[in-house]
């Protein structure tokens, strides 16, 4: 008798099983559905260009909302690619997890310039393109402004803007960048009341260098007031105006 309840508690195990295999592979097969929609902005810590609100409209606006369609329809693909259209981000990764949702991994595009010229109103992101100025979000960066076209600002300003970024002096000191109707550029400093003139983008690390030998150099010994135009458009000089 024991051993006949052994077996038929062993066959309905088995029977168990192979239902529950039937219906876990009729589930994977796409009856399963999006839960959830779960957003992750992961560079959101100081940086404030999108949030997750924002990332689940764009995919409504789309019609790509997930929520609540069959798991094995959802193009994870195409949600990434739907979301690397918005100018402000910059990688978009989309994946299922095990308990039914969709999660979106967003890293926003970093601005290290902000362009406001008689071409536009916009930001140039780390990688050399461009971003929208967010109207909920101002970040604290070096200003173009004058003549400055998108090709301008996306190749010498772009190049002029990660120095800035990569050297803590310049990145202090330059508060403007000004691009004359002939491209000559004129920088405005945070301290003294001088006006730099850049000349053309070429061979700017060695003119500011030159500059900073000389702000070691004769500024302690001149002051900061004396000068009212400091030019650094000629090769190995420095020309200054009295004011």
């Amino acid at each position: 008798m024991t051993r006949f309840l052994s077996i038929f508690a062993a066959l309905l195990l088995l029977g168990y099983i192979v239902a529950a295999s039937f219906l876990f592979s009729d589930t994977a097969d796409g009856e399963a559905v999006c839960n959830s929609l779960e957003v992750v902005v992961k560079d959101s810590l100081h940086t404030h260009f999108i949030n997750q609100q924002e990332v689940a409209a764009l995919l409504k606006r789309a019609g790509l909302d997930p929520a609540g369609k069959p798991l094995a329809t959802i193009d994870t693909e195409q949600l990434e690619t739907e979301l690397l259209k918005n100018d402000m981000i910059s990688r978009a990764e989309a994946y299922k997890t095990p308990s039914g949702a969709i999660k979106l991994e967003i890293r926003q595009k970093i601005p290290i310039l902000r362009v406001i010229s008689l071409y536009g109103n916009f930001h140039v992101d780390s990688r050399g393109g461009t971003m929208p100025v967010s109207p909920r979000h101002v970040a604290l960066l070096p200003v173009a402004s004058g003549y400055v076209e998108k090709s301008l600002a996306t190749t010498d300003l772009y190049r002029f803007a990660l120095f800035l970024q990569a050297n803590k002096f310049w990145n202090d000191q330059i508060e403007q960048i000004y691009v004359g109707q002939d491209k000559m550029v004129e920088l405005v400093p945070r301290v003294g009341d001088h006006r730099i003139l850049l000349g053309s983008f070429d061979n700017f690390e060695e003119k500011l260098e030159n500059l900073q030998l000389f702000y070691k150099q004769a500024i302690p010994v001149t002051g900061w007031e004396k000068y009212s135009v400091i030019n650094l458009r000629y090769k190995d000089q420095i020309v200054c105006t009295r004011k």
